[in-house]
């Protein structure tokens, strides 16, 4: 079982962004963040990619989704004014070889690392086991 939590890859800084927090999009960086996925993750199997709506989180897998031939499922649940609830979503896919992609100010990951671009792979009782930082 190989489920994993991203947090969505460098989209620029919210104070600078004049719009709909939702539609900002990831930056040059954060692309770069989102191909890295792709070769980073080879090793575990997926059969789901489910993630926030905000496009900065979709942008963030779709290339991975894209490579691996996945749909790529959204669940308002992972969006920024949610987050309470990411552990619901993780819940549900307990036991499922899944990706999913948040944002990073989740309560439960308090005092652990979580970059932008990053994920950790957690353990079948959720727990965060391994951390990869982005490359970029």
């Amino acid at each position: 079982m190989s489920l994993i939590l991203i947090r969505h890859a460098m989209a620029g800084h919210r104070k600078e962004w004049l719009g709909d927090d939702r539609v900002r999009p990831v930056d040059e960086r954060g692309r770069r963040q989102s191909q890295e996925l792709i070769e980073a993750l080879a090793d575990h199997p997926l059969d789901r990619i489910v993630s926030s709506p905000y496009v900065r989180c979709v942008q963030t897998v779709e290339p991975l989704a894209e490579a691996r031939g996945l749909g790529l499922e959204l669940d308002d649940r992972l969006g920024a004014h949610r987050l309470h609830d990411v552990l619901l979503v993780l819940e549900e896919l307990r036991g499922q070889d899944a990706a999913v992609c948040t944002h990073g100010e989740l309560p439960w990951l308090v005092g652990r690392k979580f970059k932008k671009g990053a994920f950790w792979v957690l353990g079948e009782d959720l727990t965060p086991e391994r951390y990869l930082p982005p490359r970029s």
